[in-house]
Formats: C-alpha cells, sequence, structure tokens
C-alpha cells in the first residue's frame, strides 16, 4: 500500500510540476492568440492562430498584440514609434519625411484596381492628435487599411498595454507560416 502511495505522490509531484512550467512559460513568454476579424488581411485570416512572444521590444512593422481601450485584444501592425512624425500622402507612408514601402501591402493594393488603401492623414488629424507619436507609445495600423479600428481611431498605444509580438501562424495546418514584415 505505501508503494502505491508513493507512485500516486510521484505521479501528483510531475503534473504539478509540469503544470508550474506552461503556467510560467505561457506567463512570461508565449501565448497563443486567435485572430479574430479581418483587420489583417491579407496578411492575417480570421480565426488564424498565431503564438504571441512577450520576449523583447517591438519594432518598426512588428505585428503586435495588445489591449485596446474597448477591453478586447487587438493585433495591428506597427508603424510608428515613439518620437515619429507619420503620415500617409497618396497611399505612402512618410516617417519623420522619408517615405517606406510596404510590401506586405502591395497585394492588397493591385486588386484596389487604381483606388487607395490608404487614405491621407497626418497624425494631428488621427486620434493621436499630436504631430508626433508619443513618448513610450506606438501608433498601430491593421494591414485592411479600409477596414481597420487602429490608432487612427483609437489613439497610440501605450507600451504597458503590449502583450507581445507574434508572427508564426500554427493553425490551420495547410497555412502554417512565418509572417515576414
Amino acid at each position: 500500500m505505501t508503494k502505491k502511495k508513493n507512485e500516486t505522490f510521484e505521479w501528483i509531484k510531475s503534473i504539478t510540476g509540469a503544470l508550474v512550467i506552461v503556467l510560467i512559460i505561457r506567463s512570461f513568454f508565449f501565448t497563443p492568440i486567435v485572430v479574430d476579424g479581418e483587420s489583417m488581411n491579407p496578411t492575417l485570416q480570421d480565426k488564424d492562430r498565431m503564438v504571441v512572444t512577450k520576449i523583447g521590444e517591438p519594432k518598426r512593422f512588428d505585428i503586435v498584440v495588445f489591449h485596446a481601450p474597448d477591453g478586447r485584444d487587438y493585433i495591428k501592425r506597427v508603424v510608428g514609434l515613439p518620437g515619429d512624425k507619420v503620415e500617409y500622402k497618396n497611399d505612402v507612408l512618410y516617417i519623420n519625411g522619408k517615405a517606406y514601402s510596404e510590401p506586405y501591402l502591395e497585394k492588397y493594393k493591385h486588386s484596389l484596381n487604381g483606388g487607395t488603401l490608404t487614405d491621407s492623414f497626418t497624425l494631428k488629424e488621427t486620434a493621436v492628435g499630436s504631430d508626433i507619436v508619443p513618448k513610450d507609445s506606438f501608433f498601430v495600423m491593421g494591414d485592411n487599411r479600409r477596414h481597420s479600428t487602429d490608432s487612427r481611431h483609437i489613439g497610440a498605444i501605450p507600451k504597458e498595454k503590449v502583450i507581445g509580438t507574434t508572427n508564426v501562424v500554427f493553425f490551420p495546418i495547410k497555412e502554417i507560416k512565418i509572417v515576414n514584415n
């Protein structure tokens, strides 16, 4: 009987240890997320399942997951970093006066038959309301610019609201990929 109790106790210890390790990894390093909606089309699809990395600072054009003001988690692309002056003119992104190409949008732009994907704006004309991205914040946009609630509407995203970055789609299985910036 004692041998059976010891074996049961060892199993309980092993399972508890494994659960603690999973909890630590999920809390501090990686977590899964499900894309909800079409705001990141064509890069990401509704219901794609991704891995969010909680390690490191987001860089320009990284895809991030963050807690939005409405209480939900959003997934968008970092366009502006703290201190950047961001504007769009004639469907071209300008950061601090320099034009940037956005290769991840080319497929979508070609399907518009000459229309523009992103309307012209300056930061001051958006919900950010200032000429530059505030300190410790990011300006984010969905790749589906015509149908995305992003920093143009909800303002700059404070760093402390960012959960992490993501670029690995692991489900559906036939769509497994690493998303390039």
